[in-house]
């Protein structure tokens, strides 16, 4: 299902925001589904896929599709266990993925806020 993070593998690179032109957004948090995922892991330290599940009203499917590409790169980090016998897979935002966020809110802000009202 989602990508676990195992010892010496890493994620690949994403490209560094100040190689990116003044006006173009990170088209992979732009993406409404990712959107949602990385706005609910913003504001919490980490979050287990049932609550994303729910939160964002994903499919199963569709929600391990979206962490595959945040763990790609970079911006999340997968962690399965077990509790009490069931599996359990904790989503935990990464500095990057905090930082590519926050950037993302920022430009969105200050792109809509020099709009008339």
């Amino acid at each position: 299902m989602f990508a676990p993070e195992t010892e010496g593998e890493s994620a690949p690179e994403v490209e560094p925001e100040s190689d990116r032109a003044p006006w173009a957004v990170d088209k992979l948090v732009h993406e409404p589904a990712r959107l949602a995922i990385l706005a609910n892991l913003f504001v919490v330290e980490s979050a287990d896929a049932t609550y994303l599940l729910r939160q964002t009203e994903l499919t199963w499917g569709n929600l391990s599709s979206h962490l595959d590409k945040l763990w790609q790169a970079g911006y999340v980090t997968v962690t399965k266990s077990f509790v009490d016998r069931r599996p359990m897979t904790m989503i935990e935002l990464t500095p990057p993925g905090r930082a590519a966020f926050r950037s993302y809110r920022d430009q969105m802000m200050n792109a809509l806020g020099s709009l008339p009202g």
